[in-house]
C-alpha cells in the first residue's frame, strides 16, 4: 500500500508513494455531544520523508513555508488530495479537501534511517465541510 499527496495553491506540490509513509483521516464531532452535532471536523495527518529516494529535491520546504502563511492570507487555504494506493498500483480511495489549512507541521531529523521525516496535520475549513469528497476504487 502507498500514498500520494497533492496540494494546489499558488503552486502545486506533489508527493508520490516514495515520499509519503502514512496517512490518517478522521471525521469527528465534539466528544461531549448528546446528539448529532453541526460542529464537524475533517482532519488529515500525513507523514513522509524529507528527502526523496533518489536524493533529489523533495519540495518539503514548500510545506514548511505553507505552514507559516498567516490566517489572513487566502493562500492559507489550499486544495489537498490524498490517494490511498493498493498493491495493484491503483487508487483504493481518494480523499479531497478543497479548503484545507495547516494545523501543525513538524520535521524530525535522525541518522538511523538516513533521512528525516515530516508530520503535517491538516483540517478542512469548517464552513466548507460539504466540499469534502471521497471516492473508492478510482471512481
Amino acid at each position: 500500500m502507498g500514498f500520494t499527496l497533492t496540494i494546489k495553491g499558488e503552486d502545486t506540490i506533489n508527493f508520490g508513494v516514495n515520499m509519503i509513509s502514512s496517512a490518517h483521516v478522521s471525521v469527528g464531532t465534539p466528544i461531549d455531544s448528546m446528539a448529532k452535532s453541526t460542529n464537524i471536523a475533517v482532519t488529515v495527518w500525513v507523514t513522509g520523508k524529507l528527502f526523496s529516494a533518489d536524493g533529489g529535491n523533495s519540495n518539503t520546504s514548500k510545506l514548511f513555508d505553507w505552514s507559516l502563511v498567516p490566517a489572513q492570507s487566502a493562500d492559507a487555504y489550499r486544495e489537498v488530495t490524498v490517494e490511498v494506493i493498493h498493491a495493484k498500483e491503483a487508487p483504493f480511495r481518494t480523499i479531497h479537501l478543497p479548503n484545507a489549512f495547516v494545523v501543525d507541521y513538524s520535521e524530525r531529523y535522525n541518522d538511523d534511517k538516513g533521512y528525516g521525516e515530516f508530520v503535517m496535520i491538516l483540517k478542512q475549513r469548517a464552513n466548507k465541510i460539504p466540499g469534502v469528497k471521497t471516492t473508492e476504487d478510482g471512481q
